[in-house]
């Protein structure tokens, strides 16, 4: 019932910038939940930010600073602003979405299809 489509990711040097976004479709209701996680290889996959349905964004340490996280809820939208990119952040970037539903009974968690984000000189 519901997609996530991802777009933005690619090579770019360090200090450079790049923008991700994460278009969801389908049947979304109640209150909703959007977080971008990556992964690299060989390593565990981390979250990076996170926003809810009020725009209150949360972000993971190594991100602070450089990442900004913004949403566009009439269009079920998240975006991903990168700056200031490290070589460590080269990983897969994929978007999540959590629908909370029955005053938080029922979760349901979706995922787009990832995006490559490579940071090399």
């Amino acid at each position: 019932q519901v997609q996530l489509v991802e777009s933005g990711g690619g090579l770019v040097q360090p200090g450079g910038s790049l923008r991700l976004s994460c278009a969801a479709s389908g049947n979304i209701f109640s209150i909703n939940v959007m977080r971008w996680y990556r992964q690299a290889p060989g390593k565990q996959r981390e979250l990076v930010a996170a926003i809810g349905s009020a725009g209150n964004p949360n972000y993971a340490d190594s991100v602070k600073g450089r990442f900004t996280i913004s949403r566009d809820t009439t269009k079920n939208t998240v975006y991903l602003q990168m700056n200031n990119l490290k070589p460590e952040d080269t990983a897969s970037y994929y978007c999540n979405l959590l629908i909370v539903q029955n005053g938080g009974a029922t979760v349901k968690e979706y995922w787009g299809q990832g995006t490559q984000v490579t940071v090399s000189s």
